[in-house]
C-alpha cells in the first residue's frame, strides 16, 4: 500500500470515528432532556461553549495558545466562516425536525452534502465521476434513507414546507463549512482550528438563549454530566477527528463517511433503548457500512485522495 493510500486510509477512519461519536449524541440530548427540559438550541449552545472552554484549557497546558492567535490574524474570515457555519447548520437542523420531523430532516440535510460536493468536484475537474464513485454514493444514500425512514416516524410536522426548505438550507450550509475547514486543516493543527471554530459557536449561539423558552441552564448533575459529555466527546474530541481526517481526505468523502452518524445512532437507540431494528434499517446500516468501506479505495473515494500535508 503506497503512503498516500495509508493516509487516505487514516484520514477517513479519523471521520469515521468522528461520526460515531455523533451519532451518541442523540441518546445524550434524549438522556438530558429526562433530567431537565432544555431545549435542543440550549443544549448546542452550552455543547460548544463547553467545547471550547475544554480545548483552550488543552492549548494553555500545551503552550499553543500563540498558534491560535496566529490562526485568528492570518485567516480570520476563514476561521468565522467556519465557525459559524458549524453553529448554522446544526441549528437550522434542530429547527427542520420540528418542522418536518426527523426522518425528513436527515435524510435531506445529511443527503444532501456529499451529491453537492461531488458534483461541485465534477464540474471543477470538468469530468463525471468514476461508475466506482457514483456506486459508493448511491449506495450511501439509499442506506440512508433505509435507516432514517425505518428508525423514525414517518409523519411531518406543522410546516413541511418550510421543513424541507431548513434541511436543505442546513445541508448545504454543512457542505460549505465542510469545505472550508478542509481548506484551513491543510495549514493549521486540528487541535487549534477546533479551538478556533468552537470560540466563533459559542459566541454564535450563546446569545441565542436569550430568545429561547424556558431554561437557559441546569443544576441537575446527571444532565450536566451528558451535558459535558457533548461537549468534550462529540463537540471537541469529534472535530479535531474531523478536522485532522480533512487534512488527507476530500470534503466529499468526508461528508459521505458522516453518514455513519444515523447509523451509530440507530445502533445506539436498539442497544441502550432497546429499540427494534427492523429488516429496513438492517439493509441500511450494512449499505452505509459498505460504502463507507468502499471510500478506503481510492479509485472509488468519492473525492480525490489528497497528499498528507506537513502540519504538527
Amino acid at each position: 500500500m503506497s503512503e498516500g493510500s495509508r493516509s487516505h486510509l487514516r484520514g477517513l477512519v479519523e471521520v469515521a470515528a468522528a461520526s460515531v461519536l455523533w451519532g451518541t449524541g442523540g441518546l445524550a440530548v434524549q438522556l438530558i432532556r429526562e433530567h431537565d427540559d432544555l431545549s435542543p438550541v440550549t443544549i448546542s449552545a452550552w455543547r460548544m461553549a463547553l467545547a471550547a472552554a475544554v480545548l483552550l484549557v488543552a492549548l494553555l497546558v500545551a503552550r499553543r495558545g500563540r498558534e491560535l492567535v496566529d490562526l485568528a490574524l492570518s485567516q480570520p474570515r476563514q476561521l468565522l466562516a467556519v465557525g459559524a457555519g458549524t453553529a448554522a447548520y446544526q441549528g437550522l437542523y434542530f429547527v427542520s425536525v420540528t418542522q418536518v420531523g426527523v426522518a425528513v430532516s436527515t435524510v435531506v440535510s445529511l443527503g444532501l452534502a456529499p451529491v453537492l460536493l461531488t458534483v461541485a468536484e465534477s464540474v471543477r475537474h470538468r469530468r463525471a465521476p468514476a461508475s466506482s464513485r457514483l456506486a459508493v454514493l448511491v449506495a450511501a444514500l439509499t442506506g440512508l434513507v433505509l435507516v432514517s425512514v425505518a428508525g423514525h416516524e414517518s409523519s411531518t410536522g406543522p410546516a413541511p414546507v418550510m421543513g424541507v426548505v431548513l434541511a436543505i438550507a442546513s445541508g448545504t450550509t454543512y457542505a460549505l463549512t465542510t469545505v472550508a475547514g478542509g481548506s484551513i486543516s491543510r495549514t493549521s493543527s486540528p487541535l487549534v482550528l477546533t479551538s478556533g471554530m468552537t470560540l466563533v459557536g459559542a459566541a454564535v449561539l450563546l446569545p441565542c438563549l436569550a430568545f429561547v423558552d424556558g431554561a437557559r441552564g441546569t443544576t441537575d448533575v446527571a444532565a450536566l454530566a451528558w451535558l459535558l459529555y457533548l461537549g468534550v466527546l462529540t463537540m471537541a474530541l469529534a472535530y479535531v477527528l474531523l478536522y485532522s481526517g480533512l487534512r488527507v481526505v476530500a470534503p466529499s468523502t468526508a461528508v459521505t463517511a458522516s453518514l455513519i452518524e444515523p447509523v451509530t445512532a440507530a445502533v445506539v437507540a436498539a442497544v441502550v433503548l432497546h429499540e427494534a431494528l427492523g429488516p429496513a434499517a438492517v439493509v441500511g446500516i450494512l449499505l452505509v457500512l459498505g460504502a463507507v468501506a468502499g471510500l478506503g479505495r481510492p479509485s472509488a473515494a468519492a473525492g480525490p485522495v489528497l497528499p498528507d500535508p506537513e502540519v504538527d
